[in-house]
C-alpha cells in the first residue's frame, strides 16, 4: 500500500466516529481525492493550521483541530509558569463554532482555563481579549479571506499577537508529537470554560475609539453616507456600531451580506482584495448616493474601501493606497495636535509600498520594514514597549492597525479612521480620491500590481520551489527595461537583519521593485510589482508580462 492508503486505512481501523469512516470509504472510490486528503499531515505552521475542510490527515476536521490543541496544551503546561488560560473565538465559516467548542473542550480537559466567546467575534477582538483577560494565549478559528472550503486555527500569545519565534517553532514541535487522536483529551471540563460576550466589545470600544483624531470634522460631516458590508462575517455588528458611536448617522449595510453564512452565497470570494467582493456594496452606494464604501473579510481583520473619483464614479483603492492615505492623515493630525516627539513610529511590511516610508520620514517619524505578516508588525510593537509608541502600520494585503491595544490587523478601527479621514478631507475641500492625488503630487506617483500563480498539490509545491530556485540561479537583469541594481534574498538573515524567509526582491535604477514570495497559507506563489514615476502604470503592465 502507498503511504496515503495506509493513513486512510488507519482512520478506518482506528477510534474514529462512524460518519468519518463512511466519508473515508467514499473517498476510496476516487484515488486522487483520497491521496490529496491523506498524502501528508496538515502542517501546523508558525501561524497555526489552515486547509480545506473534510476527512483526512491533510484536512481541517475535529480530529486535526483536537490534535493541534493537545499539542498547544502540552507546550503551555511544560513551558509556562503559573495559572494557564486561553481566549477562544471563531468566525462565520462552516464548522468554526464546532471547532471552537472542541478547542475549548481539549484545553479545559488539560486543566487550562478557557474564556470562550459565546458568539462570533473578529480577530481584533480576539487579540484585544487576550490582553484584557491577561490570558496566556488565544485561539481564533478562521481561514481569514480564503474561499468557503477552507478553515483555520490561529494561535495568539500573551501579548495578543500571533505567535513568533521561538514560541511558534516550539509549539509546532509539540503539535508534531501528537500523531493519533487517542493522544487527545477530548472530554472537556465545563467548570473551566467561562463565557465571554459583549462586555469585551464595550471594553474594546472604550480603548480604541479615543484613538480617533478629528471630532470637530466628524461633527460637521456626521451625515456623510457610508455603505458597509461584512461579507457574511464577523464585522456585522462591530463595524456599524463603532461608526455610529463616532457620530456617523448614515451608515447603511448591505442586507443580503449581513447574513452569517459560511457558504458566502453572494460572492465568489469573501476577500475585499477581490474587486467583485464589493460589487453589491458599490451598487447600494450608487442607489443611495453614498461617497464611501467599506468592506471587511469574514474575520474582520482586513478592510477594503471604494470612493468616488473626479467623475463621480466609485473606484476601488488598493491596500497600498488605503494604508498610505491613512498614514498621511494620522501623521498629519498627530503633528497638528503636537503629539510627535521623535519617539513615535510606524511599521510596514517589505512588500508594502515605499510611499509609506517616504511619508513617515517627511514627518520625522521612523518607519520599520518587516517580513510579510502582521505578527511581525506586532513583534516590533512588543520590542519597543516602554521606549517608543506605535502610531499605526499596515500591509498591502488590506491589513491596517492603529495604536497598541490590538496586536493584529484591525478592520473596525481602520474603517473608523477612513470615515474620519473623509470628514477631515471634506474640511479641506477634498474628497478621498483628491486627497490621494494630493499625496501623489507631494511624494511622487506610484502604482502597484500583484500576480498570484496557483499551483495545487504535490506537483504544484514542487513547481513553486523550482520557480524560486530559478530566480536565485538566474535573477533578472532588468525590470521593465531599467537595470537591476540590488537583489535581496531574505533566505540570508545575516544580510537582511530579519528572520529567514523564502522571499526575493529585485530593485531597479528607477526605483521600481519586484518581490517574489510563495504564500505561507495557500498553494500559490505571489509576484508583487511596484513602479514609480509618471509612467508607472505602463511599467506595471510590462513587469506583469516579464514575470508571467
Amino acid at each position: 500500500m502507498k503511504e496515503f492508503e495506509k493513513r486512510a486505512q488507519a482512520w478506518l481501523d482506528g477510534d474514529f466516529d462512524a460518519a468519518t469512516k463512511a466519508e473515508v470509504r467514499e473517498l476510496q472510490k476516487d484515488p486522487a481525492a483520497l491521496e490529496d486528503a491523506f498524502y501528508r499531515n496538515l502542517e501546523f505552521g508558525t501561524g497555526g493550521l489552515r486547509g480545506t475542510m473534510g476527512v483526512g490527515t491533510n484536512r481541517m476536521n475535529k480530529y486535526t483541530v483536537g490534535m493541534a490543541t493537545q499539542g498547544l496544551a502540552n507546550y503551555m503546561k511544560a513551558n509556562v509558569k503559573g495559572p494557564l488560560s486561553v481566549c477562544v473565538s471563531f468566525d462565520s465559516r462552516n464548522h468554526s463554532h464546532e471547532f471552537a467548542g472542541i478547542t475549548a473542550d481539549v484545553l479545559s480537559a488539560n486543566g487550562i482555563k478557557v474564556y470562550l466567546f459565546t458568539e462570533l467575534h473578529p480577530v481584533p477582538l480576539m487579540s484585544y481579549s487576550v490582553r484584557h483577560q491577561k490570558a496566556t494565549a488565544g485561539v481564533m478559528i478562521t481561514a481569514s479571506h480564503n474561499p468557503k472550503e477552507y478553515n483555520g486555527y490561529k494561535v495568539f500569545w500573551s501579548d495578543g499577537a500571533q505567535i513568533t519565534a521561538p514560541v511558534d517553532k516550539d509549539i509546532v514541535a509539540e503539535v508534531a508529537k501528537i500523531t493519533d487522536p487517542s493522544q487527545v483529551k477530548f472530554k472537556g471540563n465545563p467548570a473551566l470554560i467561562e463565557p465571554m460576550g459583549r462586555e469585551i466589545d464595550e471594553a474594546y470600544f472604550q480603548s480604541v475609539l479615543p484613538l480617533t483624531l478629528s471630532p470637530e470634522a466628524r461633527g460637521r460631516h456626521a451625515d456623510m453616507k457610508i455603505v458597509y458590508t461584512p461579507l457574511h462575517g464577523c464585522g456585522v455588528r462591530i463595524v456599524p456600531e463603532a461608526l455610529r458611536r463616532l457620530g456617523f448617522v448614515n451608515v447603511m449595510s448591505v442586507k443580503e451580506q449581513q447574513e452569517l453564512n459560511g457558504d458566502f452565497p453572494t460572492v465568489q470570494s469573501p476577500n475585499p482584495e477581490e474587486p467583485s467582493a464589493l460589487k453589491m456594496a458599490i451598487e447600494l452606494a450608487d442607489r443611495e448616493g453614498a461617497d464611501l464604501v467599506l468592506g471587511t473579510d469574514p474575520d474582520a481583520d482586513r478592510m477594503g474601501i471604494a470612493v468616488r473619483d473626479n467623475n463621480g464614479k466609485i473606484v476601488l483603492f488598493n491596500g497600498n493606497q488605503t494604508a498610505s492615505m491613512l498614514v498621511y492623515y494620522i501623521l498629519r493630525r498627530w503633528k497638528e495636535l503636537g503629539k510627535l516627539d521623535g519617539s513615535k513610529y510606524v511599521v510596514k511590511t517589505i512588500v508594502t509600498t515605499p510611499l509609506i516610508k517616504d511619508i513617515a520620514e517627511s514627518f520625522g517619524v521612523k518607519c520599520y520594514d518587516v517580513l510579510t505578516g502582521f505578527k511581525y508588525i506586532a513583534e516590533v510593537v512588543k520590542r519597543n514597549e516602554g521606549t517608543g509608541e506605535f502610531i499605526c502600520g499596515g500591509e498591502e494585503s488590506f491589513g491596517f492597525n492603529v495604536g497598541e491595544y490590538v496586536r493584529d490587523k484591525d478592520a473596525p478601527i481602520s474603517c473608523c479612521m477612513v470615515a474620519e479621514c473623509m470628514a477631515w478631507a471634506a474640511e479641506q475641500g477634498l474628497t478621498l480620491y483628491q486627497l490621494m492625488d494630493k499625496i501623489y503630487e507631494e511624494y511622487g506617483y506610484r502604482k502597484e500590481g500583484l500576480v498570484s500563480l496557483v499551483r495545487k498539490g504535490i506537483t504544484g509545491a514542487q513547481e513553486i520551489q523550482q520557480i524560486m530556485a530559478g530566480l536565485r540561479s538566474d535573477p533578472p537583469k532588468d525590470l521593465a527595461g531599467s537595470k537591476v541594481v540590488r537583489t535581496v534574498d531574505y533566505n540570508e538573515p545575516e544580510k537582511t537583519g530579519l528572520p529567514k524567509s523564502n522571499v526575493l526582491q529585485f530593485f531597479s535604477e528607477e526605483g521600481d521593485v519586484v518581490t517574489v514570495r510563495p504564500s505561507g497559507t495557500e498553494p500559490k506563489i505571489k509576484f508583487y510589482f511596484g513602479a514609480k514615476g509618471a509612467d508607472a502604470d505602463a511599467k506595471i503592465a510590462s513587469l506583469k508580462e516579464q514575470f508571467k
